[in-house]
């Protein structure tokens, strides 16, 4: 299971500014973009919710059931976001919205033209991918667990947007705007990578090293042997899975091997110590230290919330 990066709360108004109960909507208008932050402060069913633009929305606090695209209902929940097509209904309920625990959520509508722009240029200047044809955005993969550095940029994006009072606010908006893009499809990337990296592995090479980490992530990886196994060089083979993925091979290779450190202490039964060699690490002291920067809590505490 991956790891939900949770954002900090956000204090964008004063509470006696709340117009309604149900998604009351606060916006910041940018060049390019909007950006929208609701609350709800009770519960609600069947609450429609649609932009003329492609919008990123990104859970802050509550929970939401999103209904996109004729589907069944989903949870959706604090570190999560989904991206919405133009002019798609979101129907929303809120199930445990109150007024002592608000439903927090932004969503940032994005203009056609920034899209295409940011992609274009990308497409330019960065055009052998690996993964995919082309740099783009892909609706298959909507509903997303969000990772650090796309929380981070989505985080700054809202304080820009909120905060910001320069005269220079819409050039430092569509900087960041287009990071947020960059980070958006590396997080799609990773997502549809952990879910198709089998049927991929024959044929592409990005994910055959995905299946090579995994299959031996017990063992002594070097970046060597993982560009070995890309059939490219090493410095190519970090560019390419830097830009693809947004973090180096070694980065992955630490996640996976704390992604199983974390499986083993929910399973129980085992020592830290234990837990750290069966997970790949050859270090105790390492091991704690990427833990907890990872899950917010040393391996032993962990373990302690998990039995409870």
């Amino acid at each position: 299971m991956t790891q939900k990066t949770q954002f900090p709360g956000v204090f964008w108004r004063n509470p006696h500014d709340l117009k309604t109960l149900v998604e009351n909507r606060t916006t910041y208008t940018l060049d390019n973009c909007e950006l929208n932050i609701f609350e709800t402060h009770q519960s609600a069913e069947k609450v429609n919710l649609v932009f003329g633009d492609l919008v990123l929305t990104t859970m802050l606090k509550g929970k939401k059931v999103m209904h996109l695209f004729d589907r069944p209902g989903f949870d959706y929940m604090p570190g999560e976001s989904v991206i919405v097509p133009p002019n798609e209904v979101m129907k929303i309920d809120f199930p445990e919205a109150h007024w002592d625990n608000p439903t927090q959520c932004i969503a940032l509508s994005i203009s056609k033209e920034m899209i295409e722009n940011t992609f274009n240029l990308l497409n330019e200047r960065f055009s052998s991918k690996v993964l995919t044809q082309e740099w783009g955005l892909d609706l298959s993969y909507f509903h997303l667990i969000n990772t650090q550095d796309l929380s981070e940029i989505i985080n700054r994006f809202v304080r820009i947007g909120v905060k910001e009072r320069s005269r220079e606010k819409d050039l430092i908006a569509s900087l960041a705007l287009k990071e947020l893009l960059i980070r958006l499809t590396q997080t799609q990337a990773r997502e549809m990578l952990e879910k198709t990296y089998k049927e991929l592995s024959g044929s592409n090479r990005l994910a055959h090293v995905v299946e090579y980490i995994k299959k031996n992530i017990r063992e002594n990886l070097q970046l060597e042997e993982l560009a070995s196994q890309a059939c490219m060089s090493k410095a190519h083979f970090l560019r390419t899975f830097k830009n693809e993925l947004g973090l180096t091979p070694m980065e992955y290779v630490v996640k996976e091997r704390l992604k199983l450190a974390r499986y083993y202490l929910v399973m129980g039964g085992f020592q830290i110590q234990e837990v750290c060699l069966m997970s790949g690490f050859n270090n105790l002291t390492n091991f704690i230290r990427a833990f907890k920067k990872e899950f917010q809590h040393t391996p032993k505490a962990f373990q302690r919330i998990s039995e409870k």
